[in-house]
């Protein structure tokens, strides 16, 4: 009998809000979080848009001395770490603190620093580059930082897998719990890209939509005039516990992790295999994780980047491992609001599929004007829908052929 993981917290920083209550709300509001770009001149880049985190102040969070010492990802990976243990009302003492862990990853990392530094160096001179340019720049930060913050010693990794990090690091912190390595894990995702040389480089591969018109109308997943995707920035975290350790100290369960997949596509390093193969594999065995049929599935939160290849081959995908189960099977994708968070995506994500389950509420993709026949699945289009559900999956697919894939139940209500 492998040990059972719940959730019991979550935490999180969208172009929608700063908490997920907020960010919620927007999504099942149909609210878009893409607009110009703030962050820096984007004037001469081809794409000017992009779905940027509002209203966050980090000096308020940390301090303007402790602010400073982190790249803007691990800001993100603070906060939302610290919420999801504030919502868990996990109390952490001496007696646990060896017991809990932190898996917490980023596609990038700390970009924006090491960019920051290289033009230090270039401009300044060595001896002018900040001492805290290595450690702030390692992909380990945000996990390292909240363990530090916490003082949790249990087992602490950054997972990286291009788009399907967050996901991976809740599905492997699952499994330390299911192999009694921890009785608590804080798991997922991290990500602060919107920068110019990430958006420049996703230029150039034809990647992003240019919609500069209309930004609050280019993330279109499963549309048939999609052009790309929506950069997008935040952090999403859960708080996962055995059920024994979230019954003991009567925790408030919003969920259980009940299956998880991963495999690789080992087909070309940024497009997925046209067929959807290697991802269908990934949901069959997430589906045989979790001990699940197709049919009992209510929902899949897709990982839908708006791309024209990746919607395409996601619904392949569906279909290979759904068989006829896929036409009955709400689909949709929330990076037609939020953007695409790229490495805290299935942070976010893992979020709203827990909350779909929770208020019977199918978030909607929105954009959605023009059938694609190649994307032939119902894709909630447009409105959120009030659907009572059991059980939900949510993909997630990376650069390199990663894929990705949590199958999430209702709260287990034995005693």
């Amino acid at each position: 009998m492998r040990r059972r993981v719940v959730v019991t917290g979550m935490g999180c920083i969208t172009p929608l809000g700063n908490d997920v209550a907020s960010t919620w709300d927007g999504v099942c509001s149909g609210r878009s979080g893409v607009g110009p770009i703030t962050l820096f001149d984007a004037s001469d880049l081809e794409t000017q848009f992009a779905a940027e985190v509002k209203g966050f102040d980090p000096v308020a969070h940390f301090g303007r001395k402790d602010a400073r010492r982190m790249d803007r990802f691990t800001q993100f990976a603070m906060v939302a770490a610290l919420q999801a243990v504030a919502a868990a009302r996990l109390q952490i003492t001496d007696a646990n603190r060896d017991e809990i862990g932190a898996y917490i990853g980023t596609g990038i990392g700390g970009v924006a620093t090491l960019i920051e530094g290289v033009e230090t160096l270039r401009t300044s001179g060595a001896r002018r580059v900040s001492p805290f340019l290595v450690p702030l720049m390692l992909p380990d930060s945000g996990g390292a930082q909240v363990a530090i913050h916490l003082g949790i010693r249990g087992p602490n990794l950054a997972i990286v897998s291009a788009c399907a990090t967050g996901t991976n690091a809740i599905g492997e912190a699952v499994e330390v719990i299911r192999r009694g390595a921890a009785q608590v894990m804080l798991a997922g995702g991290a990500e602060a890209g919107i920068v110019r040389v990430a958006l420049a480089g996703f230029d150039v591969m034809n990647a992003l939509s240019r919609r500069n018109d209309a930004p609050e109308r280019a993330s279109r997943p499963f549309d048939l005039h999609r052009d790309g995707f929506v950069a997008a920035e935040g952090a999403g975290v859960l708080v996962l516990e055995s059920f024994e350790h979230a019954r003991a100290r009567g925790a408030e369960i919003l969920g259980e992790v009940l299956g998880y997949g991963v495999n690789n596509d080992a087909h070309h390093i940024s497009a997925p295999s046209e067929d959807g193969s290697g991802a269908a594999r990934c949901l069959s065995l997430a589906l045989k994780d979790s001990g699940l049929t197709p049919t009992e599935i209510g929902y899949i939160n897709a990982h839908g980047t708006s791309t024209p290849l990746n919607d395409r081959s996601e619904t392949a995908a569906i279909k290979r491992a759904f068989g006829q189960a896929a036409y009955q099977t709400p689909v949709s994708s929330t990076k037609s609001m939020t953007g695409h968070l790229l490495g805290a995506a299935g942070g976010i994500e893992a979020i709203f599929s827990l909350l779909a389950i929770r208020d019977g509420l199918l978030p909607p993709t929105i954009n959605y004007e023009t059938p694609d026949p190649d994307c032939d699945l119902d894709y909630v289009p447009n409105r959120a829908r009030r659907t009572a559900i059991r059980h939900a999956m949510s993909n997630s697919f990376g650069f390199g052929g990663h894929n990705a894939c949590l199958v999430f139940g209702p709260a287990p209500h034995e005693t």
